[in-house]
């Protein structure tokens, strides 16, 4: 999957995600459901637009259907509105859906819109694919990944070992700070759902070699506060004695 050549479609300044966006100083007013609904099936694709990005604010069952058919829409526009829209109106009926196109689609705006989709599923047939998201996305992508990965993979011990080794992974190497970041928070709160064993004790020792060695000071917080949150002995300890030192 090659970088996106966005040369001809300026996303960013047509369409802020529901994840990147600013509050207005004054609420715009809510979106009419039933007109929003019917701008769905519309032939023009900013009305189509419009509709699904409504969905990533309002929640509504009978938006499912036509948010699951506008993501293989021909505009990339209706595409990520259509995926933001899936990660607001949740259903199992989007899962596969979302795990086909995120395979098919070209654009990265629309897979990092399909990645935060399926971590609000909260579905375990989206793990192997949020692990390989995470290794060789672009980072906007992994970005996400990372933190549905916690979302799912709580729900099954299975799922938590076998995401545990990516998300140290992009702890360790991932040359963006976002990432690694989140992965740090990932591991944090996987690591409250495991029993003292192997894993769990090569997780906090991922956590701990952040918090010592990454050059970014945003990661190593958010390694300590992830430490913090599972209270591990070890974790506590180690914090307790960096900050009388002076190193953190």
């Amino acid at each position: 999957m090659n970088e996106d050549d966005l040369s001809t479609l300026d996303i960013d300044a047509e369409l802020d995600t529901p994840l990147d966006e600013k509050l207005s100083p004054e609420e715009p007013a809510a979106p009419n459901v039933e007109e929003m609904l019917a701008f769905l099936t519309s032939a023009d694709p900013t009305q189509r637009t419009i509709a699904a990005r409504a969905f990533s604010e309002i929640q509504d069952e009978r938006a499912v259907p036509h948010l699951i058919r506008l993501l293989t829409d021909i505009c990339p526009l209706v595409r990520v509105s259509a995926a933001y829209g899936l990660g607001r109106n949740t259903s199992v009926d989007a899962v596969e859906p979302l795990i086909e196109q995120y395979y098919q689609d070209w654009n990265g705006y629309v897979r990092k819109g399909i990645i935060w989709a399926l971590g609000n599923c909260r579905d375990r047939r989206s793990v192997g694919l949020l692990t390989k998201a995470l290794r060789t996305d672009i980072s906007a992508v992994r970005l996400w990944a990372a933190s549905g990965l916690a979302q799912i993979a709580h729900l099954d011990y299975e799922d938590v070992i076998v995401t545990i080794a990516p998300l140290i992974e992009g702890l360790r190497r991932d040359p963006v700070a976002a990432v690694r970041s989140n992965c740090a928070w990932a591991l944090g709160q996987l690591a409250r759902e495991l029993p003292s064993n192997v894993v769990y004790a090569t997780a906090i020792d991922a956590l701990l070699e952040a918090l010592v060695e990454d050059e970014e000071i945003g990661v190593k917080e958010d390694a300590k506060d992830a430490l913090l949150r599972v209270g591990d002995p070890r974790g506590l300890q180690t914090i307790e004695e960096l900050e009388l030192e002076g190193f953190i």
